[in-house]
């Protein structure tokens, strides 16, 4: 069931494929496509400039590029490199970019020459700036720095990754995955439950520097040997214009690509998914009428599973055919253990009762970078507590309820109300004080709305905020809406009753 054999180090992946599918193409994207012959050979390229200029193993590199081709040999370099490699949306802010450069100690950068005024602005401000490389659109990196001495890194339980998420104090938190916690993903999901193989060729809507992304639309894909478009961002009109080509077979999304595109399909008529063979979804919790409706006007399934950046993504999957339960998010990836448990007492509870999802397994993070203490109290004797609320029903079959963390997910992205509170309040001076809390939207399934409490004797700009806050944040954290309420309501200790604050406001 679980397939071992795709657990290896990327250089010894790559230099298979290039050997059985040495003209196939791996990787395409608007701009340019590499076969896997001639992408062992650019990663290859790559590495050993990386190397040349001083990469040792271990430090890490920022990789901030857009969803290309590029963005694919980068990180498959820097990790055949030895090097450890940290993706950065290209949409953050200059703030949000010098964070994880700071933290993860990046250096080395990867970026697109267009971004070179804000890296310029970075580096000014950097006591240890990191080595700038430049990737071209049309044509990838440069290879004229490739040193001889260049050797494939053998170690798979290494950090090779570290990705960031964000926690519930609003700080990013970096999650340091391994390559085996990584295709251990591919090994026990992605191949044995949605069959994905060296037949497919996939059709990519997500952002590759989330880990679900790095996993299922990076890794498994040269695991598998398998091949794929990918989006430089979703747009339902584009998915409409590739998916009539009839070319994929395998598309991987969040609930709000699946939303969009049947809404954009019931409308047309049209039913482009005749060449497709399997959709899969994770990142948020899938309302079931979208699963059922969407398998019912395509007439193919539309697999749910839900996934965490800890656990190198999927904790469950459902597996295809008619054993499903509407709702669900299936059963434990073969390999993990998953518990859940009352969050007072720490014991399980029995089926059809409310507890905190805890899980184990080989797939589990190697921690949070240099945050100790936030690890310890995250992965207790082994046990990595989510922070969800879930159900099981008497065979197993999970479905999530709820959150003790105090996350907002916004179309499968996560967003910590502490990271725009402390962007608000902290820097916007007509502000006295502020909550973010999560309101239900019909499609994007969560979205922050800002209460704010302003100073007195102040004039309030609500379109300014928005500009405050748009300078400062990633346009998914900016707050949908802003009320002005005259308190926040707390606890004697001084934390937000977010329940009671969401209570108070109006629906949408």
């Amino acid at each position: 069931m679980i397939h071992f054999e795709l657990i290896a180090p990327v250089g010894a992946i790559l230099r298979r494929n290039a050997r059985l599918y040495p003209g196939k193409m791996a990787f395409e994207d608007r701009r340019r496509s590499v076969s896997y012959d001639a992408l062992d050979r650019e990663t290859e390229d790559l590495a050993s400039r990386l190397v040349a200029l001083g990469l040792r193993k271990g430090q890490a590199v920022a990789i901030f590029l857009p969803n290309s081709v590029n963005w694919v040999v980068a990180c498959l370099a820097v990790v055949r490199a030895g090097g450890t490699a940290v993706p950065v949306s290209i949409e953050a802010t200059e703030a949000e970019i010098a964070y994880r450069i700071s933290d993860a100690g990046c250096a080395f950068l990867i970026m697109p020459p267009e971004k070179q005024p804000v890296v310029d602005t970075l580096l000014q401000r950097s006591d240890k700036p990191p080595v700038v490389i430049a990737a071209n659109e049309e044509i990838g990196f440069d290879a004229s720095g490739r040193t001889a001495a260049f050797e494939d890194d053998q170690d798979i339980d290494r950090p090779a990754f570290i990705v960031y998420t964000s926690g519930t104090t609003g700080q990013p938190k970096g999650v340091l995955l391994s390559m085996r916690s990584m295709l251990w993903v591919t090994a026990a999901c992605w191949a044995p439950i949605a069959g994905l193989n060296e037949n497919d060729i996939v059709l990519n809507t997500l952002p590759l520097y989330h880990s679900y992304a790095l996993n299922i639309a990076v890794l498994s894909i040269i695991a598998t040997g398998a091949s794929e478009y990918i989006m430089e961002k979703f747009s339902t009109s584009q998915a409409t214009e590739l998916l009539r080509t009839g070319r994929f077979t395998f598309m991987p999304g969040v609930p709000t690509v699946f939303h969009y595109f049947l809404s954009a399909c019931q409308a047309s008529g049209e039913r482009l998914l005749s060449s497709v063979r399997l959709c899969v979804s994770a990142g948020a919790i899938m309302p079931g009428t979208l699963n059922s409706d969407f398998e019912a006007f395509f007439d193919v399934p539309l697999l749910d599973g839900y996934g965490i950046t800890e656990t190198s993504t999927m904790v469950t999957m459902n597996w295809p055919g008619k054993w499903r339960v509407p709702g669900s998010c299936g059963l434990p990836v073969p390999g993990l253990t998953v518990r859940l448990v009352d969050p007072k007492t720490g014991l399980d509870v029995p089926a059809g009762v409310e507890g905190e999802l805890i899980c184990k397994g080989p797939n589990l993070m190697q921690g949070y970078h240099n945050k100790p203490l936030e690890t310890e109290k995250a992965v207790v004797d082994g046990w990595y507590h989510t922070g969800d609320l879930a159900k099981s029903d008497l065979n197993g079959f999970l479905t999530i309820t709820g959150r003790l963390k105090e996350l907002i997910i916004r179309g499968g992205q996560n967003i910590a109300p502490a990271e725009v509170e402390e962007a608000i309040l902290l820097l916007h001076d007509t502000v006295m004080d502020c909550a973010v809390v999560g309101m239900p939207h019909s499609m994007l399934g969560e979205v922050p709305v800002a209460c704010i409490v302003v100073k007195e004797g102040q004039a309030f700009d609500q379109e300014d905020l928005m500009r405050h806050c748009k300078a400062r944040l990633s346009a998914y954290k900016v707050p949908d809406r802003v009320y002005v309420v005259a308190e926040i309501p707390r606890t004697g200790s001084g934390k937000i009753l977010r329940v009671k604050l969401r209570e108070s406001l109006p629906a949408a």
